[in-house]
Order: structure tokens, then C-alpha cells, then sequence
């Protein structure tokens, strides 16, 4: 039986995203890892997508659309980027 030598292995980071570098990003989705002070307007592993927002980044928040359909500021600690396929990406679109 082949083993692949990647397999087994976790190919994403485990440092905490910062702001800078979800902004930096191509990526303009992110899923929800915890919705601690936002249980209304957050699902924890619901995919979201970021606005764009270059103030925010040196609060370490980021702007999603949440659960209203508005967009509001939430901590980066509390999402981790995504890539999606384009079909799932032009849904959002």
C-alpha cells in the first residue's frame, strides 16, 4: 500500500490569523471558529465573507456580512480564511 509522506500532516497554520493577513488575502471567506460574544449574529463553522475594510486591520477586527445581512466588525480571532471553489464563491457573489 503507497503512503503518501504528506498525509497525516496539517498543511494549514496554526498562528491565529491577523487582520493584515486575512486583508492581504485573496481569499474573501472565512468560516466562524467562535461565536462567543456574538451567539445572534455568528454561527461557529458557518463560512462568511469578509468587506473589505483597510481601518480595521490594526485592531485586529474584520467586517463580515453576519446572520442580519449587514456588515459589522467582529474580532479576527474569531475566523479562519478559506478558499472556495469559484462555483461556491460566485453564490456570495
Amino acid at each position: 500500500m503507497y503512503h503518501h509522506p504528506d498525509l497525516g500532516r496539517n498543511p494549514v497554520s496554526t498562528s491565529p490569523p491577523t487582520a493584515s493577513k486575512l486583508h492581504n488575502l485573496e481569499t474573501k471567506f472565512v468560516v466562524c471558529i467562535n461565536n462567543q460574544d456574538y451567539p445572534a449574529s455568528l454561527e461557529v463553522r458557518k463560512i462568511y465573507q469578509i468587506i473589505p475594510d483597510n481601518r480595521t486591520g490594526e485592531h485586529q477586527l474584520i467586517r463580515v456580512i453576519d446572520e442580519s445581512g449587514e456588515d459589522y466588525l467582529y474580532p479576527v480571532s474569531y475566523f479562519v480564511p478559506i478558499a472556495l471553489p469559484q462555483a461556491v464563491a460566485a453564490v456570495f457573489a
